[in-house]
């Protein structure tokens, strides 16, 4: 049986995003599982493993309008089913696998047997199709397979509204074989990663590169490694930078041709696109002058950065 870890009320967001770096959440779920297209296994260690707030968690228009309509979500669910929800208001956490949290956004009560709770989503349209026929985002699923692990839940309801266009749920059932190899995965990152302090495989992520470039910020002049074994990467790494060459010329004559159709008209659009073209201007510091002209103002507000260059040359 579950055991609660805290009482979440009268939290604020910042005492609620605190407790959850002491383990994995149901939204660290699918990202953990690399189910998640938003975030990555990296997002998800450099959570749990500094005092920042990762950029996602941060509080935006986006996140406050999710938060608002989940009440709106949850008495939608209750007129399509019957059914009456009510709000947990607590952090529970596995004892098996203490690592485990969950923070769920309502648990159902009469009508079904044994313990069942619902998660509240709200969609664009542009996302629409990702909810046809029943389905459900795979990181959603791996979401609510986690709820159920934690709170040993019989099952789980999703329930979204895609703006402005219709309201759907749907009844996940709880699956052991799904379960057990969810919570093996989270086990092998918190125990492997998180515990022990090793950074997730690169992803290719802007995370994983600034975690990376943080780490790693100091170079030693007098040190050199042997490259060994990245041959084949680093040949793919020039035929890339050669494709990306090509692709971007590619879109500058696209868009030339473009300009050139719209010449001095701001807007053109058709039943697919809307494409602008429209005068901007931009103030910008001439520090050249400025070094030039009045080089104790420049040294006086001129900050030096350090940052390491990465290059890749063929060898002689």
């Amino acid at each position: 049986m579950c055991k609660i870890l805290a009482k979440t009320k009268n939290m604020t967001r910042g005492e609620w995003l605190k407790l959850r770096k002491q383990g994995i959440g149901g939204s660290d779920a699918g990202a953990v599982c690399g189910l998640n297209p938003y975030v990555s296994p990296m997002d998800v260690y450099m959570d749990k493993t500094t005092e920042e707030i990762p950029e996602q968690d941060k509080d935006n228009e986006s996140m406050r309008l999710g938060r608002d309509l989940e009440q709106y979500v949850a008495e939608r669910f209750c007129e399509e089913t019957g059914f009456k929800v009510r709000r947990s208001n607590q952090m529970y956490i596995y004892p098996e696998y203490p690592f485990m949290l969950a923070d769920v956004d309502r648990l159902i009560v009469g009508k079904e047997n044994g313990l069942i709770g619902l998660e509240c989503k709200t969609a664009s349209p542009y996302s629409a199709d990702k909810w046809k026929d029943g389905k459900v985002p795979a990181h959603y699923l791996a979401q609510c397979y986690h709820y159920m692990a934690v709170l040993n839940a019989d099952a789980w309801y999703i329930a979204v509204v895609i703006y402005g266009r219709e309201f759907k749920f749907v009844r996940i059932e709880r699956d052991e074989e799904v379960i057990r190899n969810l919570i093996r995965l989270e086990k092998n990152f918190w125990e492997e990663h998180v515990k022990a302090e090793i950074m997730p495989e690169p992803d290719g992520s802007a995370t994983a590169n600034e975690f990376i470039n943080s780490y790693f910020k100091d170079s030693r002049e007098d040190m050199s490694v042997p490259l060994l074994g990245f041959d084949e990467k680093l040949q793919r790494r020039q035929e890339i930078d050669r494709l990306m060459d090509k692709l971007k010329t590619e879109k500058l004559q696209i868009e030339q041709e473009v300009k050139l159709y719209m010449k001095e008209a701001e807007v053109a659009e058709n039943d697919h696109f809307l494409v602008s073209w429209k005068k901007s201007i931009s103030n910008r510091l001439d520090t050249k002058r400025l070094k030039q002209e009045m080089p104790e103002v420049y040294r006086k507000f001129c900050s030096q950065t350090a940052s390491r260059r990465f290059l890749v040359r063929t060898a002689a």
